[in-house]
């Protein structure tokens, strides 16, 4: 079905066969590195471009566009605003799909959405009101074109399908765009992705992309690299399968996708009346690809990812044959990771005593699921299967108001509806828990892009818990057909049947859309509302740096949603303090009065500690209450006073978690931001899930340290870092080791007379940086480099 081919390929005459170390010229004989090159505005890599080589340096990339939704774009203007920005330098999009709902929290969402308005007035945006579209449907039907770059604060930024490398980043990266500088990325390799064959019936995009992320996902083979799709088996399929498998391509952990084009790709822009935005992209002959994926497309059955992850993929066939020890696993790993001893799946007993699996909810929506050809083809599945009344709940959102225009005047969403389907508006909200959440012990089938624990909104400290698997719209409606009975698709006559043409019409965008591209206004003023606050400042780095840990994670994977839910905070992501209240609270409900606690202690530790001033600040006033804060504080200043003797002055003191593996999931910065308005200084881990959350981190000034293997503190400990402004400053562009220093709590009594425990060195990993980041790390965080940087250029 999938073969993975892990040595370097080259691409010739039509075929790949495996070879040596690429030549310069065969990796930028690659479409991803065509693109790159073009973008590379300027360092070693853009100066060579010319000349056809590449440095093993850097990129430094400038985007065409940018794009944002409402539970991120306020951030982002806030930040940009207090760094100096004057209008957008390119188009940036902000869509409001998430925070569509205005239910909860009051007038908060709308008073984002009127901000958000505002800013596109102010610096000359684009903004696209509420219902009117996801983020993704609307840059492919007006932004995306061949050859182009878009850089976007979600994580499924993905627009391959049409010969644009689309990237999900943090915040940060994006205000870096609006400020004109660039996007610095080592020069990544490049996997090719060689389709053949055709699928067969009742196999949807969601069916392939499910395949090959459970082939790479588990392995890291294509993590933070770059997937291009070729072969003849693209032109076996329509723009809208392309695209279904393109924005899952995130949940492989790649950094971009790309595909080559053709007169598909042309004929979907001319229909978006954007003709010229065409070019044929290919692979030239002797390309030299880092590795490659076989999918042939006909060995393709129904799939479907089961709880908890998207890569967690089996045929749904096999599923239904070994549905109770499959179901039984399930169970055991909810109560391993949710550990909560109020909540438990009961999946078993939706078996019935033929050996059937009942379902309770079927969803399509978003970027994924909303897709004219994926809801066409549910609409003629359900039609001819013409399920009864006792289907499950059964939601379909298309994408966009111009996708659902389309469906009305053809007759689709009529027979959606008479066959038991509720017709929702363009609303990402169930990818994320922030809609059509089921009810305690459901199994929901969903074509939307990720199925994390909790990620379908459930509260499992509240005693609730649900579950989600994703699966394709054409399965999910012969599964609503079947009256709830889960089935696949193959061998059903109606899925067979061709979608009818697409019509374009954009005249839902021309009604309601502001456009503002090159009509800054700088006099127009932002409307805030009252949840709607400013960053908090944010302190420099310190010389020195001590951090207490204070969560310990030792899950496989912890995703963004597990160190900020989605869902039910997303209403708050405009309040950077209100939103940490939430920080953790999935996986460790104590860490925001831990992190309080050593934040409040922070500002009287810097005071305190002078130069040859120890044994004072042991005395000082203040002691007493650190003593509440933080039992065994006095005892752990006498250890520290052992390592460094008197000269403790420009000591930072912080929070720090353990994670093995943190960030998997959402590009959102707030998984960072929220960690450090609380007094987060660093992350340890043994590797980081993606490169947008380790950017986050570097973005928000947390240090994002490497330990190998197991690490020598526990939770509760302390770690002292001395020199570490020097040590970042001195640090080559590839890993470096420091020395740090572990202070057991357990020796952490006011007399520091325990002998239970003492202080241990061991050496510590500092990640590869680019100069940029080093200096980001050192003032604290990006605005605050931003600002620095800002008034030096104003200096003169």
């Amino acid at each position: 079905m999938i073969k993975l081919i892990k040595n370097k390929v080259r691409f010739k005459d039509g075929i790949f066969e495996e070879a040596g170390e690429a030549p310069t010229a065969g990796r930028n004989g690659t479409i991803a590195y065509k693109i790159l090159l073009k973008h590379s505005a300027s360092g070693s890599c853009g100066e060579n471009a010319a000349r056809g080589k590449v440095s093993p340096d850097l990129f430094k990339l400038r985007f065409d566009a940018l794009a944002s939704h409402d539970i991120t774009f306020v951030n982002i203007v806030q930040t940009a605003k207090a760094s100096g920005l004057e209008k957008f330098p390119m188009p940036y999009i902000l869509t409001n799909c998430h925070n569509s709902l205005c239910a909860v929290g009051g007038t908060i969402n709308e008073d984002d959405h009127r901000f958000g308005l505002s800013a596109a007035i102010k610096y000359g945006g684009v903004y696209v009101p509420p219902h009117l579209a996801v983020i993704h449907s609307y840059i492919r039907e007006t932004m995306a074109g061949c050859g182009k770059m878009i850089l976007g604060s979600d994580s499924h930024t993905r627009y391959g399908a049409l010969g644009a490398m689309g990237i999900g980043e943090g915040g940060g990266e994006l205000v870096k765009q609006a400020l004109e500088r660039t996007y610095d990325i080592s020069p990544p390799d490049v996997i090719a992705v060689h389709m053949t064959g055709a699928p067969r019936v009742g196999v949807g995009p969601h069916d392939v992309a499910l395949a090959i992320i459970g082939a790479v996902f588990k392995t890291g083979f294509v993590k933070n690299k770059a997937l291009e799709f070729v072969g003849e088996g693209v032109a076996n399929l329509p723009i809208d399968f392309r695209a279904g498998i393109d924005v899952m391509t995130t949940e492989t952990a790649c950094l971009s996708s790309i595909w080559e084009t053709d007169d598909e790709v042309k004929r979907f822009l001319s229909i978006h009346g954007r003709a010229d935005e065409y070019q044929k992209l290919a692979p030239d002959n002797g390309a030299w690809y880092d590795g490659l994926i076989e999918v042939d497309l006909s060995s393709i059955k129904p799939m479907i990812a089961l709880p908890f992850h998207p890569s967690n993929v089996f045929e749904i066939d096999y599923f239904l044959s070994n549905a109770a020890d499959m179901l039984r696993a399930i169970e055991k790993e909810a109560g391993d990771i949710i550990e909560s001893k109020n909540a438990a799946l009961r999946l078993l007993e939706k078996l019935d005593e033929n050996g059937r699996f009942r379902v309770d909810q079927g969803i399509i929506a978003g970027c994924a699921g909303g897709t004219f050809d994926n809801i066409m083809a549910a609409s003629a599945i359900v039609a001819a299967m013409r399920p009864d009344f006792s289907q499950p709940p059964f939601s379909v959102y298309p994408g966009s108001q111009p996708v659902a225009l389309e469906l009305a005047r053809n007759g689709a969403i009529g027979k959606l509806i008479e066959n038991g389907a509720i017709v929702k508006t363009a609303f990402c909200g169930p990818c994320f828990g922030a809609g059509d959440v089921p009810a305690n012990n459901e199994f929901s089938i969903r074509h939307t892009t990720r199925n994390f624990p909790n990620r379908e909104g459930a509260k499992p400290a509240g005693g609730q818990l649900a579950a989600v698997s994703l699966m394709d719209s054409r399965s999910i409606a012969a599964t609503i057909g079947n009256n709830g009975f889960l089935r696949s698709a193959e061998g059903i006559e109606a899925a067979a049947q061709p979608a009818p043409a697409y019509h374009y019409d954009g005249t839902p965008y021309k009604a309601r859309v502001y456009c503002g591209l090159g009509r800054a206004k700088p006099d127009a003023r932002l409307q805030y509302g009252p949840n709607i606050a400013d960053w908090p400042p944010i302190p420099s780095l310190g010389k020195r740096l001590l951090l207490k840990i204070i969560s310990f994670i030792t899950d496989e994977v912890t995703t963004t949603d597990e160190i900020i839910p989605s869902g039910e905070t997303s209403s708050f992501r405009s309040n950077p303090l209100g939103l940490a209240e939430f920080t953790f609270s999935r996986k460790d409900p104590s860490y925001v009065g831990k992190a309080k606690s050593v934040r409040d202690l922070a500002d009287w530790f810097k005071d305190a500690f002078v130069a040859g001033a120890a044994e004072r600040a042991s005395a000082a006033e203040g002691m007493a209450n650190a003593e509440k804060l933080l039992p065994g504080f006095g005892g752990m200043i006498q250890r520290l006073a052992q390592i460094e003797g008197a000269a403790l002055n420009a000591v930072q003191f912080g929070s720090a978690v353990f994670a093995r593996k943190p960030g998997d999931g959402s590009a959102r910065e707030q998984a960072a931001s929220c960690q450090r308005v609380l007094g987060g200084c660093a992350n340890f881990a043994n590797e980081y899930a993606t490169k947008r959350y380790r950017s986050n981190l570097i973005n928000w000034g947390i240090l994002p340290f490497i330990i190998n293997g197991e690490p020598p503190f526990k939770n509760g400990d302390y770690v002292y870092i001395p020199n570490i402004a020097e040590a970042i400053s001195m640090a080559p562009h590839s890993r470096a080791s420091i020395t740090a220093f572990v202070i057991d709590e357990r020796g952490a009594s006011a007399d520091g007379a325990s002998t239970d425990a003492g202080v241990y060195a061991f050496e510590l990993a500092l990640p590869e940086l680019t100069e940029v980041e080093k200096e980001i790390i050192k003032d604290g965080c990006l605005m605050n480099y931003n600002k620095r940087t800002l008034d030096m250029k104003e200096a003169g």
